[in-house]
């Protein structure tokens, strides 16, 4: 009965879940970075490969060694390697088990070497995104097989699985149909630019439910040799018709092209901001290039990449490209792999970042004591921003994110970004390289949709700048700071008194309302504006980040409340409590408190930490009591006590549960 019900979503085109809803990215798609061990284990990255099929390739990153790549249609133990010619080769150390949440892999030293650093990317089949078939050629001109994309080819990746001595086909939609009846190729294991040679039908035969082969031509290239077995990877390519996401209508996989200007380096539009992107120059010769926000792509700073027609190491000497909120931008500094010389076109593979709305807090927010190994501190979720800080002793509270890598601001001051190389964040379940850490703690938080995101910029000289964003709903707190130069934090806060009115993290200082020129403009679902007050955010070349954060039942609540003098609750909306909270006086001086359930939320006192100074943890009174709903706020009126329950007074607060 699944079966049927598989096969009749595939017939419909519907991007359907487990659930019976729409599919998300995190459903069929997955980048998992592991660290080798020289036994078994098993990669748990969410993909039902037993149930639906799919692809998995991997590629060890420190050393020369092969791409491998496995498919569902071909079963386990038997690999094709994207750098070679060779046909199927098979290993039973290999991967040796395709799960309903991943994969298993055994002890073969080409993906599981001890101690050594490893990438994979799964697809799993579905409809309007990816699909694998295989095939027995036969000679036949123009011969059509069945596909299950329901969708637009975007491009096909071929590989003569029996043969030794044979290239890797690529078609892609932007490749020109060059002769009658023909569409030019690529050859993912080789530098060539785009070949005439009679590989793939003319785009037009390229259909929702077939794709065409070509003619005869010589057998390294020819895809339909009499006799031979063949597997085909299908990517989709969406353009407005994607079903996916919360609403069932997202995008999640773009093909498209570019031309390439080292003076003016392009911007491209997807609609989304990518996690995974696929590049070739196809008007000359050059490598491929693999970039993934898990192994980094941080805005402005250098690039991982990783080359499919190579066995070499993850190269990550060059700022290439950075991922934008709706697309990608190249730089100058393109190497020729993504952006050099002037007026070459490029075809490129682009995978939407995720685009689930999370159900528990512990899936976006985590609070962990470093732990004297790396990652030093633990999540249990790839993280996107962190706070760290040590509550013993008088230091910065040192806050970093993955879109800026190994580069941290301070809270507490208004210094500019500066280099910390444990700022590290390749890892699947924390953050940071440093040993030395142990008695730090660190805050996190995981970019997803109606919760939290992350925007970096560089600023125009306009007056104003308007930032695109993926928080999916109206920002109710933004948190903006210049990076490239000295500058305050500016806080926007949903209860602030207008739209203008804006306070200060690294100050003690009372909400500002006079200003009209901080943000020009409300925040929308899908935008924010930031304006040039004191001339430090939209100066031309000034690079800056904005933190967008907002209330999503039952994981955070942004809100305010008025303080009684007394006790009371502040219901979030919660069920298990509140794990971390912030608070701050709005029409007075006050600190930024922070309380969270690692260091303690006790009956008698409530450590606190101040997110505006370098001051140790405070051992506190009785300021904040547990409740299921949120949390209690009580008054104690001690010397020692922090204020946040002061009659007639006003404060903003930000929990998450």
């Amino acid at each position: 009965m699944a079966t049927k019900k598989k096969m009749l979503q595939a017939a419909a085109g519907n991007a359907v879940g487990g659930a019976g809803g729409p599919l998300n990215v995190e459903d069929v798609f997955s980048t998992y970075l592991y660290t080798g061990n020289g036994a078994t284990q098993t990669i748990t990255n969410g993909i039902d490969l037993d149930g639906e099929g799919g692809l998995v390739w991997i590629k060890e990153r420190v050393d020369t060694t092969r791409h491998l790549l496995f498919d569902t249609e071909r079963g386990v133990y038997k690999y094709i390697s994207s750098n070679r010619t060779d046909g199927e080769a098979s290993s039973s150390s290999s991967l040796t088990n395709f799960n309903s949440d991943g994969f298993s892999i055994d002890t073969n030293g080409m993906l599981n070497d001890n101690t050594k650093d490893f990438a994979s990317w799964t697809f799993r089949k579905a409809p309007k995104f990816f699909d694998v078939v295989t095939w027995t050629g036969d000679g036949t001109d123009a011969r059509q097989i069945s596909h299950s994309l329901g969708a637009t080819v975007g491009s096909i990746f071929v590989k003569n699985t029996s043969s030794g001595s044979t290239e890797w086909m690529v078609y892609h939609r932007s490749l020109s149909n060059d002769l009658p009846n023909h569409s030019l190729s690529l050859v993912l294991n080789q530098t060539y630019d785009q070949l005439s040679w009679k590989a793939f039908g003319e785009h037009s035969t390229q259909t929702s439910s077939v794709f065409t082969l070509g003619t005869n031509s010589p057998n390294e290239f020819f895809v339909n040799q009499s006799g031979q077995t063949y597997v085909a990877y299908l990517f989709a390519h969406n353009d407005g018709d994607g079903e996916f996401g919360a609403d069932g209508d997202a995008d999640i996989i773009k093909c498209g092209s570019y031309v390439s200007n080292e003076t003016s380096p392009p911007e491209i539009t997807l609609g989304f901001e990518p996690q995974w992107i696929l590049i070739k120059k196809s008007t000359g010769a050059d490598e491929w290039a693999i970039f993934d926000n898990m192994r980094g792509v941080p805005t402005d700073g250098n690039d991982a990449m990783l080359r499919p027609n190579l066995t070499n190491a993850e190269y990550d000497a060059a700022n290439q490209i950075d991922f934008t909120s709706t697309g990608f931008k190249l730089t100058t500094a393109g190497l020729g792999v993504t952006n050099a010389p002037t007026g070459e076109t490029y075809i490129y593979i682009a995978i939407r970042r995720g685009t689930k709305v999370p159900e528990s807090a512990t899936e976006v927010f985590a609070i962990d004591t470093g732990t004297g190994t790396i990652p030093t501190y633990v999540s249990g979720f790839p993280v996107d921003m962190s706070i760290n800080k040590q509550p013993s002793a008088v230091v910065d509270n040192r806050m970093g994110t993955r879109l800026t890598g190994n580069n941290r601001l301070v809270t507490n001051s208004t210094a500019a970004q500066a280099t910390d190389n444990a700022f590290v964040y390749d890892y699947m379940d924390g953050w940071a390289e440093s040993y030395a850490n142990s008695t730090h703690q660190s805050w996190m938080w995981k970019r997803a949709p109606g919760y939290f995101d992350v925007v970096a910029y560089t600023a125009t000289g306009s007056s104003s700048l308007t930032l695109n964003h993926n928080l999916g709903v109206v920002p109710e707190m933004m948190w903006v700071k210049r990076r490239s130069g000295t500058s305050s934090w500016k806080v926007y806060h949903k209860d602030l008194t207008n739209t203008n009115s804006f306070l200060y993290i690294n100050s003690t200082a009372a909400e500002n309302s006079s200003q009209s020129n901080v943000w020009p403009t409300a925040p929308t679902a899908t935008q924010l504006t930031i304006g040039n007050y004191t001339g430090d955010y939209t100066g031309g070349g000034d690079t800056g980040i904005a933190y967008l954060f907002a209330s999503l039942p039952g994981i955070s609540k942004v809100g305010s409340y008025a303080g009684n003098g007394g006790t009371q609750t502040i219901d979030c909306g919660f069920t298990t409590g509140a794990r971390w909270i912030l608070i701050k006086r709005t029409d007075g001086n006050s600190n930024w408190y922070i309380w969270d359930t690692e260091r303690g939320i006790n009956v008698a006192s409530d450590p606190y930490l101040q997110l505006n100074k370098t001051d140790a943890e405070n051992p506190g009174q009785d300021e904040i009591d547990a409740h299921a709903s949120g949390f209690i706020i009580n008054n104690p009126g001690g010397s020692g006590d922090a204020e946040i329950n002061k009659s007639g007074r006003t404060y903003i607060f930000y929990a998450i549960a």
